[in-house]
């Protein structure tokens, strides 16, 4: 069964703690670890070591990545993460250079990633309302979707050669939050997305 690897970029904030991120988290290794795979978690706001978190990358079938939408990127913990993880795993560990070789090298920025046999996943939580995304008549977003905002975070992680799985999103979780439908829509998200081995097979 595939390795997956789960990195919980949540920033605590006085008004916003992380615990639907770190519910969304456990939901997650719960669901994974039933279904026979292996699964490592890094908590970003405890800190990590660069080398091992490359490995971690390494060694992952799956890079599901869990984070609260802050000011419209990432927290500023899992941008430091990303800035000294991914810059040094640019040796050759995660990706080879920028990927420009050859007579059209400026073609190929971007494509020298190290992890072509590798998917990811993003799970988000946003103060957003849904129907601010991908709505004509919401003008703040201008029609545009979930993806379009986080295209960055794909790129980071496209830079690597990594695929992406289709995203998960929770919103309007400060002001009118369902939390218990996120739920339920996030297990239905694993189980499309990591089925594994049914329960039966585990026992």
């Amino acid at each position: 069964m595939p390795n997956v690897f789960i990195i919980n970029g949540h920033q605590p904030y006085p008004f916003a703690k992380g615990r639907l991120n770190g519910t969304l988290v456990s939901l997650a290794h719960e669901h994974l670890t039933r279904r026979g795979y292996a699964v490592e978690l890094t908590e970003v706001s405890k800190g990590w070591d660069v080398d091992d978190e490359i490995a971690r990358h390494q060694w992952a079938d799956v890079v599901l990545v869990q984070f609260p939408v802050n000011w419209m990127g990432t927290p500023w913990i899992f941008k430091k993460y990303m800035d000294e993880v991914y810059t040094a795993g640019m040796d050759g560990r995660l990706c080879r250079g920028d990927g420009r070789r050859g007579p059209d090298e400026g073609h190929r920025y971007g494509l020298g990633g190290a992890l072509d046999d590798t998917a990811y996943m993003l799970s988000l939580t946003f103060n957003a309302p849904r129907d601010a995304f991908e709505n004509p008549d919401a003008p703040f977003f201008e029609g545009r979707g979930v993806d379009d905002l986080l295209w960055p975070m794909h790129l980071n992680l496209r830079f690597f050669g990594m695929k992406p799985l289709p995203t998960f999103s929770a919103h309007d979780v400060m002001k009118n939050g369902d939390i218990e439908r996120d739920l339920t829509r996030f297990r239905s998200h694993l189980e499309v997305h990591f089925p594994g081995r049914s329960d039966k097979e585990n026992r």
